[in-house]
Formats: structure tokens, sequence, C-alpha cells
């Protein structure tokens, strides 16, 4: 019987899961066995589990699992080393050459084990089946906006925290903004796309007025001057071989309106990244890393934003998720053969 065990996050600020208690219902109703870890953190209180006959399990025991079971969670494992004999389905950040990624790798390839990468489940056209990117546009436009606030009374960006949903987000923003008279400008590129989009819609929300980019106004390769003249830029777009630099790291000491990146797409350590100026994330409590002094330039980067979010982004990607999963009874086929596929092709010796 397929067996899906849905693990405790351990990381700090994490309080989302990829599957609903509605989700774990169909599931067992198609033949799966699901396992579901107790969490201190996950926003989906444990008892709605219980009630669709899902099997509980304690926290973090996860790697004690029956080895036939596929092991199903969000952001990454602790990073003590140990071989990974299982499946697993998460972020994996693993096929870009990043340092942690790497060793990622390398225990998957010490266990026997399979990494399913969640960010690189996609159906036949090569479109991804799920993504948390709108709510990663959203909360990353807030937090940009929120240290754009933070410059304007001479300040760096003060810790940022989850919200009950969208609306508070908004109320907190606004707040934020509320003594500033003039509104910044900003500039999406990828805005046609899951994360472009929930940052204009945000910006919207707010009265911004925004330049939106997406494939034929990058096409050219680049230099792009026009990132320098707004007050905010947001990379929305998912770095790959070949992708254009949107902010050199001239950037800093060049004549410019710019003074925030938000870097949403968020992959600093890959040397496919677009923003040039900085090489490592930020974290809730430090939301920003100001890389220049005056003028001030600085860059919001933190990797599990949707998290800010974690009802209404959890409901969604699980929602968008959940035929994918329904396809566990067969890992040959579909999404997860072209999944596993991905995995061989990065751990082949080169």
């Amino acid at each position: 019987m397929t067996h899906l065990w849905v693990r405790a996050e351990q990381r700090d600020n994490e309080e989302r899961v990829g599957l609903s208690p509605e989700g774990a219902a169909t599931l067992i109703a198609a033949g799966i066995k699901v396992t579901i870890e107790e969490s201190q953190s996950r926003c989906t209180p444990i008892q709605g589990y219980i009630d669709t006959g899902c099997n509980i399990a304690p926290a973090n025991t996860w790697s004690s699992a029956p080895l036939n079971a596929i092991i199903f969670g969000l952001k990454e494992l602790p990073e003590d080393g140990t071989p990974l004999p299982h499946k697993h389905i998460m972020f994996g950040h693993a096929f870009k050459g990043q340092p942690a990624g790497q060793r990622l790798l390398r225990r998957f390839i010490e266990g026997g084990g399979t990494l399913y990468d969640l960010e690189y489940l996609v159906d036949e056209t090569g479109r991804r089946v799920a993504a948390f990117g709108y709510w990663a546009g959203y909360a990353g436009a807030a937090v940009a906006l929120k240290c754009w606030a933070a410059q304007q009374r001479g300040k760096m960006a003060e810790a940022v925290g989850t919200y009950p949903n969208a609306t508070n987000l908004v109320a907190d923003l606004k707040n934020d903004l509320m003594s500033v008279q003039t509104m910044p400008s900003a500039l999406v590129i990828g805005a046609l796309g899951r994360v472009g989009t929930g940052a204009s819609d945000l910006c919207a929300q707010m009265g911004i007025t925004t330049t939106k980019w997406d494939i034929p106004e990058t096409a050219g390769g680049g230099p792009f001057p026009e990132v320098l003249e707004h007050d905010i830029f947001f990379n929305c777009i998912l770095a790959a071989p070949g992708t254009p630099v949107f902010v050199p790291k001239t950037a800093k000491m060049t004549t410019r309106q710019l003074t925030v990146i938000g870097d949403i797409a968020c992959d600093p350590n890959s040397s496919f990244s677009p923003i040039k100026v900085y090489d490592s994330t930020t974290k809730w409590s430090q939301p920003a890393l100001r890389v220049h002094d005056y003028p001030p330039l600085d860059v919001t980067a933190i990797d599990n934003l949707p998290s800010m979010l974690p009802n209404e982004s959890s409901q969604d990607y699980a929602t968008q998720l959940l035929p994918s999963l329904i396809e566990l009874l067969d890992l040959e086929t579909g999404v997860w053969s072209r999944a596993k596929r991905i995995y061989l092709e990065h751990i082949k010796a080169p």
C-alpha cells in the first residue's frame, strides 16, 4: 500500500503544510495510507487529520518511518549529515549547484533514497503542477515595502512575523506607510507569473505605481538601467541558465533612485541569480540586508515568504497539489516519474 508520511516542519517560522485534512480524506479514500506527525507550529490543527482517519505519529519521527513510506514536507531537513534511505517530497533547492543542496544530494546517494523536488513537479507541458508563488509575491512585496517605509524614517526594517490572513497584513502595512507623503515607484520583473502577480496585486492594494515587465521587456539581455530608475525593484523570476543580470555589482555605486530590492525569487547562492549585489538570504528577525549606505540600498530575500500567510498559502497549495498526490499510487508514470528523472540526472557522476 502507498504510504504518505507528512512530517512536522523543523524550520523556524514555518507553519505551512502541503496537505489539508480534506485532502487527506481524499487520499485515504483512494487507497493511500496517510500518517501525520504532530506539530506545535503547523497552522492546521491535528484534530482535523484525526477526524479524517489519518494515523498520527510524534513530531520528527519520520527517520524511523517504514522504508516504503514516502516522506512529505515543505522546507529543508536538519543538516545532520545522516544518509536518507526514504523517498522524500520537499523543496530541496539542490539542482542549481547550491552548497547546501549538494550536501543534501550526497545524503540521498549514501542512503539510497530519492528526492522528488516540489519545484520540479511538472505536467506534460513542463508547467509546474503546484506553486506557492502567488503568496510569495504578495508577502514579499509587503516585506520590501516595510523596508522602504523604514528607510523613510532613517531606520532598518524590523522583524516580521505571521498574519492570520491577508487583511491583517495589509492593515499592518498601511500603518507602516501612514506617515509617508509620497508613495514609491516599483518595477516588477516576471509580472505575468504567479509570483509577479502576487507582488503586483499587493502594490495595487497599496496604491503604488507599478511598472510590469515580463519576457518581452527582458529578452534583449540587458543592461536594464530602468531598474535603477524605480524606488523598489521586485525580482519575481525563477533563475535559470541564461537569465540576464538585472542588478549588477556596480549598481551599489551607480547613481540610482533604487533603494530597495525585493528578491522574491530568492536564489542568491546560485550562479544564475540575476541580483549580484548580495549573496545570502535574509531572516524573519532581520528581513533586510544593507548592501550600501549612502544612498541606502537594502535587499530583502526571505526564502519562505508564503509562511507569513500560512493559512491562505497552505490551502491554496494543498488544493493545487492534491491531484498529483493521488498519482503517488503509481510512481513510474506522470509527474512523479518526471521528477525522479530530474533527480537521477543530477546525481550522475560528472
